[in-house]
């Protein structure tokens, strides 16, 4: 978004676009609806037998309903928190929770972290990857 005062400027006519930096805007990030529609994916999924397992990483209560609803259709339904704690209505709800990636420090020696990836890349004689 532009902010307020270079679009004051903007509309008088004292700055044109092209005078327009990166600084005169900001991110505004607006998140409507999207539980609702990883619900409704979730309830998709479940009724037409598309997968066996969903892993959501997430501990936002609001997927109860979709985690009940997938566990009636016989999907298995594990959460991963990132770490956070989980309502007790979700636990009850999943059919397990598992953490896959450890906290930092730590998880900068599991197998999927950028930093463990790049020391495992073969290297020629000069260093350089293969």
């Amino acid at each position: 978004m532009l902010k307020s005062a270079p679009l004051k400027k903007l509309c008088r006519g004292t700055i044109s676009v092209d005078d327009l930096r990166l600084e005169d805007f900001y991110l505004d990030i607006i998140q409507k609806g999207v539980d609702m529609r990883i619900g409704l994916d979730i309830a998709t999924m479940a009724e037409r037998g598309i997968v066996t397992q969903i892993i959501m990483i997430s501990g936002d209560s609001d997927f109860v309903p979709a985690a009940k609803h997938a566990r009636r259709a016989g999907i298995d339904f594990i959460i991963d928190p990132l770490w956070a704690r989980i309502s007790d209505s979700l636990n009850e709800h999943v059919d397990g929770v598992r953490e896959c990636v450890r906290r930092p420090p730590l998880n900068e020696e599991d197998p999927l972290h950028a930093e463990f990836c790049k020391k495992r890349q073969p290297q020629d004689s000069d260093g350089l990857e293969l």
